[in-house]
């Protein structure tokens, strides 16, 4: 079964714009604080979630491991699937940050918000559709726009343009 890729534009996010979006979380998040520690949804909320903590000194840092998009092998793991809980937490959040880097269509984060309910939960970017269930995130994208994080590219060299073949103007 083939299944379509409802994004139409992809965004490219720099390992600098993580930083820095991290830091302008960090700051907005120092002052709703203090925080018990800090939750990473894994694997995405986990780089978000080591500079958050470094910035704001937070030692104490949990996970909690949900699987929820598949792909294959020559492409972005686009399609979204039925959640799959590898890892959960005990309790209800209370005190706590929950880090994520991306709310997409917000199937996740409602899975979430239901078991902490009392977490605080932030994201660095947000889409449309999973906005809602975060309650602060610093950029929002369109829903349309598919994201890649550093972590999911490579980085090569690119051959200048006048070491490459000529191409012709048509006529």
């Amino acid at each position: 079964m083939s299944v379509s890729n409802p994004y139409q534009n992809e965004v490219i996010i720099s390992w600098t714009e993580i930083h820095r979006d991290a830091r302008f979380l960090s700051h907005l998040l120092l002052a709703k604080g203090p925080w018990k520690g800090i939750i990473a949804i894994t694997k995405g909320g986990l780089i978000p979630a080591a500079l958050i903590a470094r910035e704001l000194n937070i030692k104490l840092i949990d996970t909690v491991c949900i699987s929820s998009y598949d792909g294959n092998t020559d492409g972005a793991a686009q399609n979204q699937k039925e959640l799959e809980v590898i890892k959960m937490i005990e309790g209800d959040g209370d005190g706590f940050l929950l880090i994520d880097d991306l709310v997409d269509t917000g199937k996740t984060a409602k899975f979430i918000r239901e078991k902490l309910p009392k977490a605080y939960f932030s994201t660095l970017y947000a889409k449309p559709e999973g906005k809602p269930l975060v309650d602060l995130y610093v950029k929002e994208f369109a829903q349309s726009e598919w994201i890649f994080f550093p972590w999911d590219i490579e980085y090569q060299f690119s051959i200048p343009i006048h070491h490459r073949p000529k191409i012709e103007p048509k006529a």
